[in-house]
């Protein structure tokens, strides 16, 4: 039979065959497009989720410290549990990349069918004439079965460099998560100083509102009796209304703060938090007490983004190794323990064995471009660290004038502050002698109120300053694991080593170095 008329019926068949399968593949399609969440599919979850963020948080008991704010925000605080699930998650892939030198073990077993007979013909050697003989050489139906063992020197040496690769990328994601903890721990400290201005404030700030709306409406009355000159009672108003805005201002400010802290330390929104009185003077005077050449030398040793750009220069030369080993030769053994249940054959299970070597010809062409491309990597990570290395030392120097300068401003608004409130307190004097109007009074606690203000935030600008000094120089306290400590025991290990000369000591006692 000629060849179209044979392929005719396949042809005649192969058209509602293609439309079949285009419509399974459309209502397939349709089938796994996910429908829109409604609300009653995201209350339950969400519901869910409140309730796994506030498990095993332990409630505030007493006035909260600064202390013990740093340990909540580390052992509660649900972006650094990110960061650990993170490093947790790359030293899970690291384990499983090392079992990529291990050789291949395979098993197959399956069932083989066939309409027609396997006949051959024969055809005679010297004569070229066929046999009239046919012969059936294999059963229709078969099982077959086979257990191989393959070992390839090219997948074990790219799984042993790969291993070493994700080892260090199991490094980066741990100096990735220090660095989270540094931004963190300098969050909980502006987020505190600036509860604690709130905590000190809020209460005059009311009480002072209070006197002020008093006084207005006493102006306006004097306005409506006309019993003062009208521009005069106007000048009053608009100061009065000016310290009542500024104080209104304040109040906005000082009610955020209780909301920040309790997102960082993972506490309840609208519990009040009480914060504990601290000492404020001296904050910073011990971290610049180290000569700048020793923090510099710190900061070349324990800065994470250093010492992450250290690793990527590891992986960049791991790279290189990888791609020599691709254009070798390769070299694979197998072992196979085969069976077919064909009566035919005369040994029905036999064992194979093999030593093949294989070489891509191709790789004489490509493989110089590969090399330069995996050099040039090299050189860009090795370019990365030089450049991050400068940086760096920038921030150890500009955070160290920072330092210097946030400490001047707040000795300088310490200072007004203690003028502020001497002139308020001779004010209320007056105003009890009925020596002064109430304006003066209202303006001068606003003063007052506003000097205690500015002289926290100056102190939250140190703490801030001094928590990225300390991060540009790669020191955090020393502490145990966070999900096996008590938060009592966080707490102290935070407060014994909250002490930066102790950090840095504890950072030269374990001496690490990026290599």
């Amino acid at each position: 039979m000629p060849a179209p008329a044979i392929a005719l019926p396949f042809l005649r068949l192969a058209r509602p065959l293609a439309i079949l399968s285009a419509a399974v593949a459309l209502s397939a399609c349709s089938a796994m497009r996910p429908a829109p969440l409604a609300a009653s599919d995201t209350l339950p979850v969400n519901q869910a989720d409140r309730q796994a963020m506030r498990k095993d948080v332990e409630p505030i008991a007493g006035p909260l410290t600064l202390e013990n704010a740093i340990a909540r925000a580390l052992k509660y605080n649900l972006e650094r549990r990110s960061r650990m699930m993170e490093e947790a998650l790359a030293l899970n892939q690291f384990d499983v990349s090392q079992y990529d030198m291990l050789p291949k073990l395979v098993a197959q077993a399956g069932y083989v069918t066939r309409d027609t007979d396997r006949i051959s013909l024969s055809r005679n050697a010297a004569t070229g004439d066929l046999s009239p003989s046919q012969f059936i050489s294999q059963e229709r139906n078969r099982v077959v079965g086979d257990l191989g063992l393959t070992w390839n020197l090219l997948d074990f040496g790219m799984g042993y460099y790969g291993a070493r690769q994700q080892a260090n990328r199991f490094l980066i994601a741990s100096e990735k998560r220090r660095r989270a903890m540094h931004l963190l721990m300098q969050d909980v400290r502006t987020a505190f100083w600036r509860a604690a201005s709130a905590q000190k404030l809020q209460a005059d700030v009311e009480k002072t509102i209070a006197a002020a709306e008093e006084a207005l409406a006493d102006a306006r009355r004097a306005e409506e009796e006309r019993v003062r000159n009208p521009m005069d009672t106007l000048r009053y108003q608009r100061q009065l209304l000016e310290n009542l805005r500024l104080l209104e201002a304040v109040s906005q400010e000082l009610t955020s703060a209780q909301v920040e802290l309790a997102a960082l330390i993972n506490a309840p929104f609208g519990s009040r938090i009480e914060v504990a009185e601290m000492k404020m003077e001296g904050a910073g005077a011990e971290l610049l007490k180290l000569p700048v050449q020793d923090m510099e030398e710190v900061a070349l040793a324990q800065n994470p983004d250093l010492r992450e750009q250290h690793y990527n220069a590891r992986i960049a030369r791991e790279e290189t190794r990888r791609t020599l080993v691709r254009l070798f030769p390769n070299v694979s053994f197998g072992y196979n323990v085969k069976y077919d249940s064909d009566k035919y054959l005369v040994h029905r299970q036999w064992n194979e064995a093999g030593l093949q070597l294989t070489a891509n010809l191709m790789n004489l062409f490509t493989g110089p471009a590969q090399i330069r491309l995996a050099e040039a990597g090299v050189a860009l990570a090795d370019q990365r660290r030089m450049a991050t290395q400068l940086s760096v030392l920038t921030q150890v120097h500009l955070g160290r004038l920072q330092l210097i300068n946030a400490r001047n401003q707040f000795e300088r608004a310490d200072a007004i502050y203690g003028t502020d409130q001497k002139i308020a307190a001779l004010s209320r004097n007056r105003e009890s002698a009925q020596a002064q109007s109430k304006l003066e009074r209202v303006s001068n606690d606003t003063a007052a109120i506003l000097g205690l203000l500015r002289r926290y935030q100056a102190l939250a600008q140190v703490q801030k300053i001094e928590s990225q000094l300390l991060a540009s120089l790669g020191l955090e306290p020393t502490i145990g694991s966070t999900s096996e400590l008590s938060l009592a025991q966080l707490t102290e290990q935070v407060g014994r080593s909250n002490d930066p000369l102790q950090m840095i000591r504890a950072a030269g006692a374990a001496n690490p170095k990026a290599q």
